[in-house]
């Protein structure tokens, strides 16, 4: 390998956000509060993931990974011994 090709890097072509939705009146973008109101485009429960028709993955955790590859962490309910039960 020559030193010309040795320092060349790699770039990754810029992800293009192709709009998915079609619906009328359209989904929620990737970036709405309401995100996961989005139609299914691809259900897996085998596998654990959906993709819905804005780009979001969502994870049967309830974890999100967006189109421009944020991270929406799972939002887990609290362990039952912190859990306060009225008398």
């Amino acid at each position: 390998m020559n030193a010309a090709a040795s320092s060349r890097t790699y770039t990754s072509p810029q992800r293009k956000n192709l709009a998915m939705c079609q619906h009328q009146p359209p989904c929620p973008s990737a970036d709405s509060a309401d995100r996961e109101a989005a139609h299914l485009v691809a259900h897996h429960p085998e596998q654990g993931w959906s993709l819905l028709c804005n780009g979001v993955l969502l994870f049967e955790d309830t974890g999100e990974l967006l189109p421009d590859g944020r991270i929406i962490a799972p939002c887990r309910p609290l362990a039952t011994e912190h859990v306060v039960t009225a008398a």
